[in-house]
């Protein structure tokens, strides 16, 4: 996401949140916020994921190098074109629900259920413990 302190922080929070094993998330964003959205870290506190350590950051050409999937999310049917060395790219739109703490707890609930549904489909024949 734009600012790395809501939508992309969810999504990586609960995707490593369930363990998948050899599949680890990060987030950045593009025009990286001073701080993570504070309904957020509460929303993801009531699930048991603390967000102790993680900040915004900026996205970089390394980061983006070790990504075999890079997940864009915003509220526009688009998202932003990424560099040719990204193994694959996904977009998911998605409003965000800004400081409403009970429309937060519906927005984990369908990041989490796209996150569940890309783990099923992500491919199991490396054996490198890496994704």
């Amino acid at each position: 996401c734009t600012h790395n302190a809501g939508r992309s922080i969810v999504a990586a929070a609960l995707l490593n949140a369930h363990q998948p094993p050899g599949v680890r998330a990060d987030s950045a964003g593009t025009d990286p916020a001073d701080a993570l959205n504070p309904t957020v870290v509460a929303a993801l506190a009531e699930r048991g994921i603390s967000l102790a350590g993680v900040s915004p950051k900026p996205i970089t050409t390394e980061l983006l190098a070790g990504a075999d999937l890079v997940v864009t999310m915003s509220r526009h049917p688009t998202g932003p074109a990424l560099s040719s060395g990204v193994g694959s790219q996904q977009h998911w739109q998605l409003d965000f629900p800004g400081d409403d703490l009970e429309a937060m707890r519906t927005f984990c609930i369908e990041v989490d259920r796209r996150v569940q549904a890309l783990l099923a489909n992500l491919p199991r024949q490396r054996g490198d413990g890496q994704h």
